[in-house]
């Protein structure tokens, strides 16, 4: 078996037991190639040549896997997800293990199922052609991007914490009156954040939007609309406690989505705040990702 390994050096801030997953795969027979991502180069570069290789194993934050399941989207490459990041959503929700030796495993005789990715579309410059990227766990505008930005700098040190100090920090955000288009139906609304929610649960195991599932085509649209993050807590509490209808929380569902916001509001897709705000369009590309999956996934068979 071919494996084709690409690292991102840039994410997580420790030691992800890469060394030992690389020697459990070796040992069982599997020929190995490793590539390095530093932000010279694109993540999609490094696999024009996958369907030379039997498994594709994306090492790092979500922001990494998210890349490379977009980048090999509408094929029938497997993907090993590797926990290598901060928050590590994507293998959260997959209920991957951590263990270096039960990944060689999953990596080697995982059950292939095939999820949706979200395509995000958003303007360039004024007027000028769209840049699209692929997301999997959810995309947004708002909130949620103002605590993945604040996040940033205390990543290394505390991980996962530091977007619990990112979203405290920020007690008043922007609040926005918006204009969905949800597939042709028009819906104006307000609130201080968009989130448009494939995999349904974020840091600290919290559902975000409940029925949330990967397979069935559809995004879960959730406006927040609440004014602070004091008026959130209601909905943090019955989210934990898992109540069907989240107060403060409006959710809606749709395979074609258009977002704009007044004021404008930055934007990110799976833990990576980019340089844009408000509006932009998003469409759910079906079944577009082959993802490996231990035997306990929610997801398995």
């Amino acid at each position: 078996m071919r494996v084709l390994i690409v690292v991102n050096t840039r994410s997580g801030g420790g030691d992800s037991g890469l060394y030992y997953f690389v020697r459990a795969l070796g040992t069982s027979g599997a020929e190995i190639t490793l590539r390095f991502c530093d932000g010279t180069r694109s993540l999609e570069s490094l696999v024009d040549d996958a369907a030379a290789f039997d498994r594709v194993v994306a090492a790092g934050g979500d922001g990494t896997a998210s890349a490379l399941c977009y980048a090999l989207r509408d094929t029938e490459i497997p993907i090993l997800v590797y926990p290598a990041g901060t928050a590590n959503l994507l293998a959260l929700n997959l209920n991957m293990p951590n263990e270096p030796r039960a990944l060689a495993d999953v990596a080697l005789l995982g059950q292939q199922v095939r999820f949706d990715l979200g395509e995000l579309a958003r303007p360039a410059a004024p007027n000028g052609p769209l840049i699209r990227s692929g997301f999997a766990i959810m995309a947004g505008a708002g909130y949620d991007a103002s605590i993945m930005e604040a996040a940033q700098q205390f990543k290394a040190t505390i991980g996962a914490a530091a977007y619990l100090m990112a979203a405290v920090s920020n007690l008043a955000p922007t609040a926005s009156f918006f204009e969905l288009e949800l597939d042709g139906v028009h819906i104006s609304t307000d609130g201080i954040a968009v989130l448009l929610v494939n995999f349904g649960r974020i840091q600290f195991d919290l559902p975000v939007a409940n029925g949330a599932d990967p397979r069935d085509g559809l995004f879960q649209v959730a406006v927040l609309r609440t004014r602070n993050v004091v008026e959130l807590l209601p909905a943090i509490i019955a989210a934990f406690s898992g109540a069907q209808k989240i107060p403060g929380i409006d959710v809606y569902q749709a395979s074609r989505v258009s977002v704009a916001a007044e004021p404008k509001l930055r934007m990110q897709y799976d833990g990576e705040v980019i340089d844009a705000f408000t509006p932009f369009e998003a469409c759910i590309l079906p079944g577009a990702a082959n993802l490996l999956l231990p035997s306990d996934s929610p997801y398995a068979d």
